[in-house]
């Protein structure tokens, strides 16, 4: 018997040094994001929003309001639910001034994100008024992905990208990479100065 559980530790031991370990090293990789300054023209399209009301993008994306894009998809498993984090913990941190900063997240896979899939996508993350969820046709949606030079042939192969619209001067802070809630908040108040 005691051989038996010498074994177990043992087992467990090299389980914990070949998946756990490194998967912290790979999670402080992950942390690394690159960021660059950017001016992007928005495509003039109406999009759709998880409410189902037609919504003009361009004036949505340039109101004299802080403004944070991501790209997702509302049945993803991997990048989108941690982008989706970001922007809770980001509304969460702001507490009431929450308002003050309108969040995008614009659907990769419109085929299947309608109104009623994005709505159920906001109310699992409990997200606050100011987060809208935006689907349109599939040219509509390539537009404003090549827009912001964001353009991928599938949803599987997309990546993570924040884009922080500043107010003052109307450039697009550009965020390629995970980030913590942290680094996010930070970069979010370097553009805003809040």
């Amino acid at each position: 018997m005691k051989t038996v559980f010498s074994i177990l530790a043992l087992f467990l031991l090299i389980l914990l040094m070949v998946v756990v370990l490194p998967a912290k090293s790979v999670q402080a990789a992950s942390n690394k994001y690159k960021k660059t300054v950017e001016r992007y023209t928005i495509p003039n399209v109406v999009l759709i929003n998880q409410d189902g009301k037609k919504v003009q993008l361009a004036s949505l994306l340039t109101a004299d309001q802080p403004v944070i894009v991501d790209f997702i998809y509302g049945t993803c498993t991997t990048i989108c639910p941690v982008l989706s984090a970001g922007f809770v913990n980001l509304q969460g941190k702001l507490g009431t001034g929450s308002h003050k900063v309108r969040l995008i997240s614009i659907t990769i896979d419109p085929e299947n994100d309608s109104p009623k899939v994005l709505k159920e996508y906001l109310k699992r993350y409990r997200a606050k008024p100011g987060w809208d969820f935006l689907t349109g046709s599939r040219t509509d949606i390539d537009a404003v992905m090549k827009g912001f030079n964001a353009y991928i042939p599938d949803k599987m192969s997309h990546y993570p990208l924040n884009l922080i619209r500043s107010p003052k001067d109307g450039s697009w802070v550009r965020l390629f990479g995970i980030l913590s809630s942290s680094e996010l908040m930070s970069e979010f108040q370097q553009v805003t100065g809040k």
